[in-house]
């Protein structure tokens, strides 16, 4: 499955991301190797719900 991911740089520091085609999926992440192994997590928790 593809999903398009959108990528914030947060203003305290780290990164924040959003998945649009699932309504309420976020993430966050002090670093982005942190980001990108939190955001396969909340895909699959958003799925689940």
């Amino acid at each position: 499955m593809k999903l398009k991911i959108v990528i914030h740089e947060a203003e305290e520091g780290g990164y924040w991301a959003e998945v649009p085609s699932i309504p309420g999926c976020a993430t966050q992440g002090d670093s982005f190797d942190e980001l990108l192994s939190n955001i396969y997590e909340a895909v699959e928790g958003c799925k689940g719900t």
